[in-house]
């Protein structure tokens, strides 16, 4: 079977494993105050040109956003993202589970606006009983987003002015920020992203670590006893140094965009394939997501030789699937899946 159905099908990435297998024995303190730690937060805070990060880890997405949102908001307060969003359609309601709602808005290939934003904070203070309803106290989007697609630096900067006119959170979920450091469209490096963002995460587990993702508070605005909240949640992992020791490793001679380029590369060329063979798109992804339509009569005979996503009901007889590249995909894999197509 080929293998493009996510980005985390296969275990752990060569030179993250090689890492781990060699300081095995090494006695560490636990709970991320290990030596590891220290220096992957060190590391961070250097290629996000950032010196005040705070920097935590956890171990994956989903417990993340739920972590950080319920972390930062107050308990009449609620996030605003898009209809698309990971938190809005893919976490089966972790963020509601806390009290906080997830405010939809619109999104236009999986990104939501500045204007878009300012409409519905206007209107919520605008009405007289406001009051009695769940207040917007941060906005949340995703680089890549759901669809693979990428924020300029000009739309981030208007969500930027957007939470501050209105006393809001900007969190960027980058689960898969790898992927869009790696797109040559790309306008938003790791500094930009912290200067912009008040809270963001570095993705480790669709990158090819074992587990892990990298929190980063950027402008000395961690929750007061953040590690404690962490706790509370379940997420706080005894054995942190398998979290600081990938991110070590991730940010040592640049492997960690190393990793993405390479996916995304393939991705281009996955592309191509696509085009050559005929195949509609449902829309082109400039990091390693592909999303194309197809007629369900082909679907079973496909799902014999490729694993793939499937995404949403295009119509009655059409699909919205999905193929992603990832760290583990290899030359061999396109040249397969082009004879099977």
């Amino acid at each position: 079977m080929l293998h493009f159905e996510n980005d985390y099908n296969k275990g752990m990435h060569p030179e993250l494993l090689k890492a781990l297998v060699e300081t095995n024995d090494e006695g560490q303190a636990g709970y991320g105050m290990d030596d590891y730690t220290a220096s992957a937060v060190e590391k961070i805070r250097q290629a996000c040109a950032c010196p005040q990060a705070e920097v935590d880890f956890l171990v994956g997405g989903t417990q993340t956003n739920q972590v950080v949102i319920d972390s930062v908001l107050a308990p009449y307060e609620g996030v605003i993202a898009a209809d698309t969003g990971h938190i809005s359609v893919h976490e089966a309601g972790a963020i509601e589970f806390t009290g906080h709602k997830v405010l939809t808005l619109p999104s236009q290939a999986g990104k939501i606006s500045a204007d878009a934003v300012k409409n519905f904070v206007e209107n919520f203070y605008a009405d007289g009983n406001h009051e009695h309803m769940v207040f917007p106290g941060m906005v949340y989007i995703s680089h890549p987003t759901e669809y693979g697609t990428l924020y300029t630096k000009e739309e981030m900067q208007a969500l930027r002015d957007s939470c501050d006119a209105y006393d809001m959170t900007l969190f960027v979920d980058g689960a898969r920020l790898g992927y869009a450091l790696g797109s040559a469209e790309n306008e938003i490096d790791l500094v930009t992203m912290a200067e912009l963002a008040d809270v963001f995460y570095i993705g480790g587990t669709k990158l090819g670590a074992l587990i892990g993702e990298a929190v980063i508070f950027t402008k000395n605005n961690r929750p007061k006893y953040f590690t404690t909240l962490i706790k509370q949640h379940g997420a706080l992992l005894a054995k942190g140094r398998l979290n600081g020791l990938q991110f070590d490793r991730f940010f040592t001679d640049n492997l960690y965009q190393e990793i993405g380029k390479q996916a995304v590369d393939l991705a281009e060329e996955l592309k191509v394939i696509l085009e050559e063979k005929g195949y509609q798109f449902f829309l082109k992804s400039p990091t390693n997501q592909q999303f194309v339509i197809m007629e369900n009569s082909q679907l079973e005979a496909l799902a014999e030789k490729v694993c793939y996503g499937f995404w949403e009901t295009y119509d009655d007889n059409h699909t919205v699937i999905r193929f992603a590249t990832s760290w583990s995909t290899t030359q061999a894999d396109l040249d397969a899946f082009r004879e099977v197509l």
